[in-house]
């Protein structure tokens, strides 16, 4: 894209974010990987090392050896979590809630940096689950996963619960297990009263998460993406802008912001 057509979409999306009332951000995996989590799907992320078909919820529920291999990859992501931060796109979105502008977040993304770079947890809407907490499938006792990431430094290879012995469980939503049905029903009524969806760092492949944009295409809403690559939804979008989450919305917001003193 030109510099011209990239400053011109810019405007378009800070006049559109000045212009609504109920925004929903929709985000995917390209958000976080400017603050060094890998996409999944790339090349070096982490199902080029991995099979997924190791991973689904069968093999954890049913598998002494499938939990093991879990644990192994959720240690890994762990650590990689806790030594990354919200980057300049997240901070982005949490200065919408600060405006008044954001009525929710729907993520796909199950690190926290939204809460993280200051956006209160009832505005976000987590559909594949939480990386931050674990709980025991037989009792439902709750650990934080930081807690569980010190027993497997320690060398449990697959924690059970101090309880009662049963599975322990990330509150993240595996291959193959249903989506939660209160986040999924809450994002398809939010998506559909809302009166700008902005996409950001999705790819809108992964269903039924990427019925959202569409939902709040049918009700009304304007929709504007932002994502480095193609999109089944780019033909429909208000405002299409090809590039890095951060780099887009950090110049986008200044633009927000001085739109809004003239207004005052």
């Amino acid at each position: 894209m030109a510099e011209k057509e990239l400053g011109e979409q810019i405007d378009a999306l800070a006049e559109l974010i000045v212009k609504s009332r109920r925004i929903v951000v929709f985000t995917g995996a390209g958000i976080s990987t400017e603050s060094g989590i890998p996409d999944f799907r790339s090349p070096g992320g982490i199902w080029s090392r991995f099979d997924p078909n190791d991973f689904t919820y069968q093999q954890f529920l049913h598998s002494e050896g499938g939990r093991k291999r879990h644990w192994q990859l959720l240690k890994e992501m762990g650590e990689m979590m806790a030594v990354t931060e919200p980057n300049p796109a997240h901070h982005a979105i949490a200065e919408l809630q600060k405006l008044g502008k954001l009525d929710c977040i729907i993520t796909q993304n199950v690190d926290g940096f939204h809460q993280r770079a200051g956006n209160s947890e009832d505005k976000v809407i987590q559909l594949h689950g939480s990386m931050s907490w674990v709980q025991c499938l037989s009792c439902g006792k709750r650990h934080s996963m930081d807690e569980i990431l010190e027993w497997l430094k320690q060398g449990i290879e697959v924690p059970r619960c101090v309880e009662c012995r049963g599975i322990l469980k990330p509150e993240v939503v595996f291959f193959g297990e249903a989506m939660p049905v209160g986040e999924t029903m809450e994002a398809e009524r939010r998506s559909r009263n809302c009166d700008l969806c902005i996409v950001v760092g999705s790819s809108l492949v992964v269903y039924p998460a990427a019925f959202m944009p569409m939902y709040a295409l049918q009700s009304g809403a304007k929709l504007a993406i932002i994502n480095e690559g193609a999109t089944d939804m780019d033909g429909v979008a208000h405002v299409r802008i090809y590039g890095k989450a951060g780099e887009v919305l950090s110049q986008v917001m200044p633009r927000v912001r001085e739109r809004l003193r003239w207004g005052e």
